[in-house]
């Protein structure tokens, strides 16, 4: 599955795209950034709540697909502007957590 394939399911959304092609080759939850840097894969489509630059740092550092903001998290312009810069994918889902990784696992399964 690749970001423009998720932007295209329903519930998910794209926040900015700038790289859409990136294939998502598995799933990360978590909020820790911390954590998440030391956990994450690359390819990963991390979920999370978290919505500030510092996610863009963790993305950059994981080389992660995209970041997929779960529960119908916003980004402020700033950081948009940011991921564009940087290019990285954001997506944002009305799902929660838990249902975004019970999606995703389904369609990485499925492939």
């Amino acid at each position: 599955m690749t970001v423009y394939d998720l932007c295209k399911a329903e519930n998910f959304a794209p926040v900015v795209c700038p790289a859409a092609e990136r294939e998502i080759t598995g799933v990360y939850i978590g909020d820790l950034l911390s954590w998440v840097m030391g956990k994450a894969q690359s390819g990963d489509g991390w979920i999370t709540i978290m919505s500030n630059i510092n996610t863009l740092a963790v993305a950059s550092l994981t080389d992660v697909a995209c970041i997929i903001l779960a529960e119908g998290v916003t980004l402020e312009q700033e950081i948009i502007d940011a991921a564009i810069q940087k290019e990285i994918n954001v997506v944002t889902t009305t799902l929660s957590a838990y249902e975004t990784a019970l999606f995703m696992s389904k369609e990485l399964k499925d492939e």
